[in-house]
């Protein structure tokens, strides 16, 4: 990719974690921009590198403080390079990340405008450069990113910022903030942006997208309003709280074919004694419920989700229970974890992370192999049928092939035969492994 807005001076954004960072990097570049920063594509060519941190799990970070020390070389070479860090765990960490040899600054999800300021600072000063001011209101939402792929055909709209729920495992209501919703008019603008710049399908964001709420508008009529500003234009969404899934979301799904069929529905345990201390504020029957519902009115929607093995005390039977809920559900796919205790965070503060480790490696083992036969079922009945993807390129393994997804989010792969990236193809499905599709285009 060559995407250079100037020669000079210029930034390299290495990005970690979720969708949401993505798109927070892209908010970066366009304020970058306007302060005359130019991209590239290679650290050895950047005179400024930024590291989008994810905070979500330990591995998270221990691999960006291994990236730092990488960069600590780099900077041995090069003093006047400047490294800093953004995101979550410079929101974390703060002050104990400027200890670090190659830091010299570090930026929290809400301080990015401030970013001009810093820099300028750090050069004149020569002292070491943070942000970390958390907001109320802040959701970028005059800023039009600067897409990292623009060559690609989705692009990832924020609608929200933050998080109220507070689960008692997860660090992201102290990395970034309160929940605050964006201005809808904002994101239709940002939606027709994309439309223009030749985007296929516009993917919003949220860490609770089904809270979302701007005056009188709810997300189930944002999504009317974003699927109707391009019929040809696929809308999708993440992430949902399956106690905020409402069916009026469900039956304005089922009301536009541009918005794709397919929810990710995070259960993180099949136990309710785990999810009571967990503090998710579903149950089990809650979500059975939810699931049955979004049968009901969308037969044909696939169900994604994410899970924590070993959370703390969690009992064999516990685990049982989730496995139990994995196979009444049949999941079409799913995230799995095991779980990785965060400082801070409620369970952190009351709750013992007192399963073993071994434990843990085995009961995510157990719940990987079942998922492994359920998406392969999953993928097995779809053998035969027909659907329209939305092609994304080459296929991994090979050139002559290209791989697109279905409304679904299901992946395919099949002969290119004059076709190309960007471009909507039915497809028949010829065969399935547990992870793809194996198709011939039929038009």
């Amino acid at each position: 990719m060559n995407n250079n807005f100037t020669l000079a001076p210029r930034v390299f954004i290495e990005t970690y974690g979720c969708q949401m960072n993505v798109n927070d990097s892209e908010v970066v570049l366009s304020i970058l921009r306007g302060a005359g920063y130019g991209m590239c594509d290679s650290a050895s060519d950047a005179s400024l590198i930024l590291i989008n941190t994810c905070a979500i799990r330990d591995n998270a970070e221990q691999r960006i403080l291994g990236r730092l020390d990488h960069y600590r070389l780099q900077k041995k070479g090069n003093p006047r390079l400047i490294v800093g860090v953004l995101g979550c765990m410079a929101e974390r960490l703060k002050d104990k990340l400027l200890e670090h040899p190659a830091v010299d600054l570090v930026a929290g999800p809400d301080a990015y405008r401030d970013l001009p300021r810093l820099i300028a600072s750090l050069t004149a000063s020569g002292q070491k450069q943070i942000n970390t001011l958390l907001s109320h209101e802040e959701t970028y939402g005059d800023i039009s990113p600067v897409r990292m792929d623009p060559d690609g055909v989705s692009a990832y709209i924020s609608i929200m910022r933050g998080c109220n729920n507070v689960c008692s495992y997860c660090v992201v209501p102290y990395t970034r903030g309160a929940e605050r919703s964006r201005d809808f008019e904002s994101i239709l603008r940002e939606g027709r942006e994309a439309i223009a710049a030749g985007y296929k399908e516009l993917i919003l964001l949220g860490q609770n997208v089904d809270s979302y709420r701007f005056g009188e508008v709810g997300f189930a009529q944002l999504m009317a309003m974003v699927a109707q500003l391009d019929p040809t234009v696929r809308v999708r969404f993440s992430t949902s709280h399956p106690k905020d899934i409402k069916d009026e979301l469900l039956l304005t799904m089922a009301a536009y074919p541009n918005i794709c069929k397919h929810i990710h529905l995070p259960v993180q345990s099949g136990s309710n004694a785990m999810l009571e201390k967990m503090r998710r504020r579903h149950s089990r029957e809650w979500y059975l419920e939810r699931i049955a519902r979004i049968r009901e009115i969308m037969p044909d929607c696939s169900i994604t989700t994410d899970v924590i093995a070993g959370f703390s005390g969690e009992t064999e039977a516990d685990f049982e229970d989730t496995l139990d809920l994995f196979r009444q559900v049949k999941f079409d796919a799913a995230f799995m974890f095991q779980y990785s205790e965060r400082p801070g965070t409620l369970a952190a503060r009351h709750y013992p992370d007192d399963v073993p480790p071994q434990v843990k490696t085995e009961r995510l083992n157990r719940i990987i192999a079942l998922q492994n036969e359920l998406s392969a079922e999953s993928n097995r009945r779809d053998v035969g049928r027909e659907f329209e993807v939305l092609v994304e390129g080459f296929s991994k393994r090979s050139t002559s092939d290209l791989m697109g997804r279905t409304s679904q989010n299901k992946a395919c792969v099949f002969p290119a035969a004059g076709h190309h990236k960007g471009e909507y193809v039915t497809v028949r499905v010829l065969d399935s492994t547990p992870a793809t599709l194996l198709c011939e285009a039929v038009d």
